[in-house]
């Protein structure tokens, strides 16, 4: 091989080896690379012994003793990398893979001088045959992982090619050194290994270094991937929480209200109430009796609604019915009543039953205050989930003065601002001669 060939692999591995060797230390998951990375230091160093045996005019003897040395090491590791890489290595091989880097050197510089080339042949096959049985037990365990693979990916599919095709030249070309090391051609074995391992095995180091590097790099990125995935995961989460911590603050508020209501009804009605009905049966002015009374039917219809408890529709109708019916009879006023199909099972909540209340009976006052009106028609129907109450008289209408204003008169704008609390609405419709009709819709 060309001196200059020789000295940019060695180079080049040098570097890889730097590279890897800084992966090795910084990951503990990566710590297999070092093994990757001793192996590429001792091929560089053994790639540019012949340069430096020149210069420092080295005898043969100690540059074979050398060689001999490096190419143990860097056998020792390789073989050590490609097992770990398939967790096949045992302590035993490493004990024994170490020894030999000792033992290699040791024995060719005991050998007597006619035995010393056969010996180095020796340990150039035994060491050839071992990586070569690595190389070999390496690529058939991982490719018959990958064919076990549920879910292989692509980039798993490239990697495996790419180190096949590497380990399977770094294969042949040590089966052509493991031939000439144990033939009897009289040419030098070390000439033999630089003609071929030197340029295959160091590619495939250097493949394998760069395919580390490259591991490296998608780790990374799959690391940050999954990184920005726990980010949103942990946004998500808080946001969770903090709308369960709110969801827990209105609760327990909820609950604080609803205490705080039944408390208050609870005083208005024993305190309250006793006395007002205490008024109502003790007072000798009928007027202060029966304001005493309208105030007790108020109190109780306020207490109602603070207790929270819902009302069925169908008593509600009932409740409003015997009120409306009664109030307009008082009046000389003809009221007729049509309700719903008895079968509905809707249910008001208590403050929306009491509002409903109090626009029927605004709506009441109005019409037996200021229609002057005889007959009065209240319907009410149930329709895609809606409460409808229609309430038309025949009296003389709201005066032309009002026209447009209808909503500072006759307490529209208490009635309209009611059903827009109960997310409803209310219409009214008069004119001069033609009557009055209001219109109230409450969402169910």
């Amino acid at each position: 091989m060309l001196p200059w060939i020789q000295t940019l692999l060695a180079g080049m591995a040098l570097m890889m080896s730097a590279s890897t060797g800084l992966i090795a230390y910084g990951h503990a998951a990566d710590r297999n690379t070092g093994y990757l990375s001793a192996a590429l230091l001792a091929g560089a160093l053994w790639g540019v012994l012949p340069t430096f045996a020149a210069y420092l005019a080295l005898p043969p003897a100690t540059q074979a003793l050398l060689a001999l040395a490096l190419l143990a090491a860097a056998t020792w590791a390789s073989v050590q990398y490609l097992l770990h890489q398939i967790a096949a290595s045992r302590t035993w091989i490493g004990r024994v893979l170490r020894l030999q880097v000792l033992a290699a050197p040791l024995s060719l510089l005991l050998a007597p001088p006619a035995l010393a080339n056969g010996a180095q042949r020796a340990w150039y096959a035994l060491l050839s045959l071992e990586l070569l049985l690595a190389i070999v037990r390496h690529l058939s365990v991982r490719r018959r992982r990958h064919k076990a693979s549920a879910n292989p990916t692509a980039l798993q599919a490239r990697e495996l090619g790419i180190a096949s095709g590497l380990l399977g030249a770094a294969a042949a070309s040590l089966i052509l050194t493991l031939a000439y090391s144990l033939s009897g051609f009289p040419s030098d074995p070390l000439s033999a290994l630089f003609s071929f391992m030197t340029l295959c095995l160091p590619l495939a180091l250097l493949g394998h270094g760069l395919l580390a590097t490259l591991a490296l790099a998608q780790a990374r990125k799959t690391a940050e991937a999954q990184q920005d995935q726990l980010e949103q995961a942990m946004i998500e989460r808080v946001a969770e929480v903090e709308r369960s911590f709110g969801e827990m603050a209105e609760q327990k508020l909820e609950q604080v209200t609803e205490r705080e209501r039944k408390r208050i009804a609870a005083d208005l009605h024993d305190d309250l109430g006793a006395k007002l009905l205490t008024i109502v049966h003790t007072s000798e002015s009928d007027r202060i009796s029966t304001l005493a009374r309208e105030a007790l039917e108020e109190m109780r219809l306020s207490v109602r609604g603070l207790t929270g408890k819902p009302v069925q529709l169908l008593d509600a109708l009932g409740d409003w019915r015997a009120e409306v019916v009664s109030r307009l009879g008082q009046a000389n006023i003809l009221a007729e009543w049509k309700s719903p199909a008895e079968d509905i099972v809707h249910t008001l909540p208590a403050r929306a039953y009491v509002q409903t209340t109090r626009i029927f009976r605004e709506a009441v006052s109005n019409i037996i205050k200021h229609s002057g009106g005889t007959h009065c028609t209240i319907s009410c129907n149930v329709q895609d989930g809606d409460f409808m109450v229609v309430i038309q008289d025949n009296g003389q209408g709201i005066p032309a003065e009002l026209d447009g204003r209808l909503d500072r008169g006759h307490g529209m704008a208490s009635m309209k601002s009611r059903a827009k609390q109960m997310h409803g609405q209310c219409l009214v419709e008069s004119g001069p001669g033609w009557g009055t009709v209001i219109r109230l819709t409450i969402p169910l």
